[in-house]
């Protein structure tokens, strides 16, 4: 008899939601990743730790299915948090969640069973794109029928949708804004990056709001002239963690 194939079920009745305990030093990104999880469903937040000590003692008080991991703990880096978890015994996946971008700690991250990345700053969709290929990747049950079928199950964790630009905004035009605003260590205006980049006024003020939005720039009223003080933008280092 042929073995079965491969099957996801991503229906939340026929099995227990994907319990998550969520890593963050800092309480409000802590608990606007927790609500995230909340969000999406078969997922359910099985407790929220601010440092390597709080996530062994929740480990250790309940089960758990994956971590929502940030990598910079007050208490050592979210790496050590892993191996001792995987010395202890745990078995619990671990998303990254960190504004880290060295590739040497992502291979080291994988190394020790680190199933995906999310730098920050992210948004729900980019959060729920991620989970809901975990889970697909996590349902996957049977006996594949060949290289196909594994291929399949594991481009759930390694493919992920782009995260979708907010109407009327397109990817290489925010690249062009963010480019601008990187290389202007003093900060810029909507009108200094229009003419830079040869667009609209309007439309440099919208890219430059969504990066507001999104974490990556700020804001601040340019006094001095006559009439409404012009918005200044500043692009915001990255902040470990």
């Amino acid at each position: 008899m042929a073995a079965p194939a491969l099957e996801t079920r991503m229906s939340a009745a026929a099995s227990p939601p994907i319990r998550v305990l969520v890593v963050e030093d800092d309480p409000v990104a802590a608990d606007a990743h927790a609500l995230y999880v909340g969000r999406v469903p078969g997922f359910a937040v099985a407790g929220v730790a601010h440092s390597r000590g709080e996530s062994l003692r929740a480990l250790d008080r309940g089960p758990v299915d994956l971590l929502l991991l940030d990598l910079y703990l007050p208490d050592g880096h979210g790496l050590q948090l892993v191996r001792s978890i995987r010395g202890a015994g745990h078995t619990a996946d671990v998303i990254a969640v960190t504004s880290a971008r060295d590739l040497a700690v992502v291979r080291e991250g994988v190394s020790l069973g680190v199933v995906q990345y999310v730098l920050k700053p992210f948004t729900f969709a980019t959060l729920r794109d991620r989970l809901t290929r975990y889970a697909e990747f996590r349902a996957a049950v049977g006996e594949a029928s060949g290289q196909d079928e594994v291929d399949r199950a594991l481009s759930a964790l390694r493919t992920p949708q782009p995260a979708a630009l907010p109407k009327g905004l397109s990817a290489p035009t925010l690249e062009a804004v963010t480019r601008a605003l990187r290389e202007s260590p003093d900060g810029t205006t909507a009108a200094a990056a229009a003419a830079a980049l040869g667009i609209s006024r309007i439309t440099a003020r919208r890219y430059l709001e969504h990066l507001v939005s999104a974490g990556r720039a700020e804001r601040t009223p340019q006094y001095g002239q006559v009439g409404r003080p012009e918005l200044h933008y500043r692009w915001l280092p990255v902040r470990k963690g």
